[in-house]
């Protein structure tokens, strides 16, 4: 939907311009083969524009945008929580688009029903009456009077149309719409009409069209005959019989101004150069909508390049993981441990980094990892109660019953928001927590978050988890930190 709403709205936005820009400058300018030729043209572009994408690939700037790099301590196993969707049963507010939305359908409809009746009028009008070939033209003979008018290949016309003073200038008139392909014109705005039936601007390239039309058939009459006097007298006396709007008829435009075009002084060479206005205006509507603007990285980057550190000190094993997001990418943390004396790359496989720290030092206290690009990491806790805090000790804080326990602690407690079962907002809630010296749940906080209801409920649940065993370094209990993923899931 949302495509489809660019397509209206960007088409629509081009027709506009373009339109203005033939009003004010070129409506009144004698090229009117040319004139066609640029309605034609911003028609078709307009149409076309929304499917227009073009890359424009930018070099590496020198410095980069920060990076943001989230270390999860022992990160946990995800905990899920369902929830079923809102039934029908609770009431939720139509939005103002919804309408806008019901509305605009509702016309496409209508005006779609509009244009197949008025195919529907001319075809009767084929069938029922005699076709006659004239000229190369099929002129079809009505049983009622009426104003000359074509439709394709075929001129309607009354059966009494050659009693009538003037009439081969009508039929030359008419003939001259079908010779040029003036309803394929016609047909290609009745249908961009029934998607752009609000737009004014298609009403008004409609009248501005067909008013182009009729003064390239009033030419080519007066081409043939020498007198623009007697035929602009004919033109007065066309006002009968009922019309068919999809049709060309022979006095659709209004008479007064066809008769001020055939007086009017031919434009001059220089007039062309108003044509411009529109390149420019191609040009720039690409720009804004059809060019996008590419970075060229000196490497590629992509998304959770690396998706857990791993550090190893002899039999001890414990995990960071590093979740790459919109707000930033850590791109190469392994270029950073190949070259950092402290640590040794063990091994590098479907997204898992294993290093060991080569040093003598069993306490790894919090840390951030930066690379050769500039870096930043999150606001992390290093201390608490003016201790050390660490993720990694000789034993492990534990939870009574154990890590699964400790999963469903956490499943049973927490309730999924209504407010977001009410929007259908789903998503992962990442928990930072530290098990204190004393094994309780502290400075509990959001290491990534997805919506406040969602959020707020991971983080009520994790602050009131019960005590846990604490943590010990060389014997002495000591604080740890962990992050939990909790995972909301609409079923």
């Amino acid at each position: 939907m949302v495509d489809f709403v660019n397509y209206i709205f960007e088409s629509g936005i081009s027709l506009a311009l373009f339109t203005l820009l033939y009003f004010l400058f070129l409506q009144r300018e004698t090229f009117f083969r040319t004139n066609r030729l640029f309605l034609l043209f911003a028609l078709t572009f307009s149409a076309l524009l929304p499917f227009v994408h073009l890359r424009v690939w930018e070099g590496q700037p020198v410095l980069l945008d920060e990076i943001t790099v989230t270390p999860y301590r022992n990160l946990l196993e995800t905990v899920s929580v369902y929830g079923t969707e809102v039934s029908t049963s609770i009431v939720r507010e139509i939005s103002a688009s919804t309408y806008i939305i019901g509305i605009y359908l509702i016309g496409v409809c209508l005006f779609a029903l509009r244009l197949l009746w008025r195919l529907a009028q001319i075809s009767w009008l084929i069938h029922k009456n005699e076709v006659i070939r004239e000229g190369g033209m099929k002129l079809v003979l009505l049983d009622r009077e009426v104003t000359p008018f074509s439709f394709l290949s075929y001129v309607f016309a009354g059966k009494n149309l050659k009693t009538q003073d003037g009439w081969d200038k009508m039929l030359i008139h008419e003939f001259e719409h079908v010779k040029q392909g003036h309803s394929f014109d016609i047909l290609v705005l009745e249908v961009l009409t029934v998607f752009q039936w609000f737009n004014p601007f298609f009403w008004l390239m409609k009248r501005l069209l067909r008013e182009n039309h009729e003064y390239l058939a009033d030419r080519a009459v007066l081409a043939h005959f020498s007198n623009p006097g007697y035929y602009k007298k004919l033109l007065l006396q066309q006002f009968v019989g009922p019309q068919i709007n999809l049709a060309n008829n022979f006095n659709y435009s209004l008479i007064k101004k066809r008769i001020q075009m055939m007086s009017q002084i031919k434009s001059s060479k220089l007039a062309h150069a108003k044509l411009f206005g529109g390149l420019v205006l191609a040009c720039c509507l690409l720009v804004i909508f059809a060019v996008e603007c590419k970075q060229e990285d000196k490497e590629q980057i992509t998304e959770s390049k690396v998706e857990k550190i791993i550090f190893l000190r002899g039999n001890a094993r414990a995990a960071i993981n590093i979740d790459s997001d919109s707000n930033g990418v850590f791109d190469n943390p392994l270029e950073f441990f190949k070259n950092s004396p402290d640590y040794e790359v063990v091994s590098f496989e479907n997204g898992e980094l294993v290093v060991r720290k080569t040093n003598t030092e069993t306490e790894i206290e919090a840390s951030t990892v930066s690379s050769e690009k500039s870096a930043k990491s999150e606001q992390v806790d290093k201390t608490i109660d003016g201790k050390p805090i660490f993720f990694i000790v000789d034993e492990m804080p534990e939870f009574p019953g154990g890590e699964s326990a400790l999963r469903a602690a956490i499943a049973n407690e927490v309730k999924y928001p209504t407010q977001a079962l009410e929007k259908g907002i789903q998503g992962k809630v990442y928990v930072s927590f530290v098990v204190d010296r004393t094994g309780k749940v502290r400075n509990a906080k959001i290491a990534r978050g997805v919506e406040t209801s969602l959020d707020t409920e991971a983080l009520r649940v994790v602050s009131s988890l019960p005590e846990w065993t604490p943590g010990k370094q060389r014997g002495e209990a000591v604080a740890v930190n962990y992050t939990v993923p909790i995972s909301f899931v609409l079923q």
